[in-house]
């Protein structure tokens, strides 16, 4: 069994013990950041065949009476506008960054901005996952917090991590996050 189903297990071990208790998780970023390979490799799916989303993509695991919900929405410009129509009952955001495409830092930056700003997301917790740490030309995680200015997040719990969707890198520490932070406290 691979790390990130390990992961994706802990989660749902912690669950274990109440009753129909059911996760709703948004996965948002721009086009290109990962995160449909980043929904693939929690579903322990092939990550070689990642086409664009257009529109969204839902995976459930159900583990006795509990349920871990992840839509995955499209990050292209025309879609991002329909994304606040997804975040209805939202227990945790899970924002997905290109780690190496610096030219997109500010875009990403003013769109997760108007994310946390959404009512519907208030005190939402927050993952930010670098992704494509992989990559020669990516940018620290520490680096990617700092231009975000996530030290002003008051109002939520958050967390960036580094990590390499493709590889499944740094993905079982998020999921450890979650499993720590959320699910506990949903209990």
């Amino acid at each position: 069994m691979g790390e990130v189903q390990k992961g994706l297990f802990s989660v749902i071990e912690k669950l274990k013990g109440t009753t129909e208790q059911e996760l709703r998780i948004v996965l948002l970023g721009l086009d290109n950041a990962g995160k449909t390979t980043l929904l693939k490799q929690l579903a322990s799916e092939d990550v070689n065949t990642i086409t664009p989303t257009q529109g969204f993509n839902i995976k459930s695991v159900t583990c006795d009476s509990m349920k871990l919900n992840v839509w995955d929405i499209g990050g292209q410009r025309k879609i991002r506008p329909f994304w606040k129509k997804y975040l209805e009952n939202t227990d945790l955001l899970i924002y997905v960054i290109d780690s190496a495409d610096k030219k997109r830092f500010e875009e990403t930056g003013l769109e997760l901005s108007e994310l946390i700003d959404e009512e519907n997301l208030k005190g939402v917790p927050l993952l930010i996952f670098a992704n494509k740490q992989d990559l020669t030309t990516a940018s620290p995680a520490s680096e990617i917090a700092e231009g975000l200015n996530l030290h002003t997040y008051r109002d939520r719990e958050w967390q960036i991590q580094a990590c390499s969707a493709v590889s499944g890198e740094g993905v079982q520490d998020g999921m450890n996050w979650i499993s720590n932070n959320i699910v506990n406290k949903k209990k």
